[in-house]
């Protein structure tokens, strides 16, 4: 079996325009996600998509593998379905971007049941979060499952909300890594955004909405990740990333 990941990369953003060359304590964002990806166990290769020159110019320069696709793609997962189309892989990682803090350990979650079980389509994670101020914010995309680990739900708004906090009430945040088997992710790319996915503003709503089944899986990840969408994000970032750098 092989599996890919593909980091999708544009350089237009509406809040935070050429965030993939950001600089972060000497490295480009995209670098460090890259490289963090480069450490998951069991991914074959890691690939950059972008549309962007610079973009092309700078992976290049540490050492990526880019593929160059169309401007016209509406999502990342477009993006990566057109480097898929090119490419024998069974399993394809979709690996944002904007995330320099990502755990490796979250790939290789996401990629472990495609080698465990047959026929599944699609695999993301969650994390459980506690705090009020996490429930009723919309950029935390909550997900609710079934007893097999499935989703029923994506949604920005709290789900379950609860009549009453009882022992069991749980909230879980959907971590928005995504493994596909190579038919879901070039199905995918075909069908039209739908309803709920336009109403939430989340794509993985498209996938249940046309009946392809999404597994979620708890990550034992303990690491904090934040995605830059704003100057806030990446400042926030670089703090949290000096503290890792060792000390003069």
């Amino acid at each position: 079996m092989r599996v890919i990941g593909v980091i999708p990369a544009r350089y237009k953003s509406s809040r935070l325009e050429g965030k993939p060359l950001a600089d972060i304590h000497g490295k480009t964002m995209l670098q460090h996600v890259y490289e963090r990806a480069r450490r998951a166990k069991n991914l074959d290769d890691v690939l950059i998509a972008t549309d962007d020159r610079r973009i092309a110019d700078a992976a290049v320069h540490f050492g990526a593998k880019v593929v160059m696709t169309s401007v016209d793609h509406r999502s990342g997962t477009d993006r990566v379905a057109e480097v898929v189309a090119a490419d024998p892989a069974d399993v394809i990682v979709n690996i944002q971007g904007d995330e320099p803090m990502l755990d490796p350990l979250m790939l290789e979650e996401v990629i472990a049941p495609f080698r465990e079980r047959m026929g599944l389509q699609l695999v993301t994670l969650k994390k459980e979060v506690f705090h009020d101020s996490e429930f009723r914010d919309p950029g935390v995309v909550k997900v609710v499952t079934d007893s097999q680990g499935f989703a029923f739900y994506f949604s920005r708004s709290l789900i379950p909300y609860p009549q009453n906090k009882t022992p069991h009430f749980h909230v879980y945040e959907h971590i928005g890594v995504y493994a596909y088997s190579r038919h879901c992710l070039l199905q995918l790319s075909q069908l039209p955004v739908s309803p709920l996915e336009d109403v939430e503003g989340l794509e993985q709503l498209r996938a249940l909405e046309n009946g392809i089944p999404i597994l979620v899986i708890e990550t034992k990840s303990a690491l904090e990740t934040i995605s830059v969408d704003t100057q806030i994000d990446l400042e926030r970032v670089r703090i949290a990333l000096q503290k890792e750098m060792p000390s003069a």
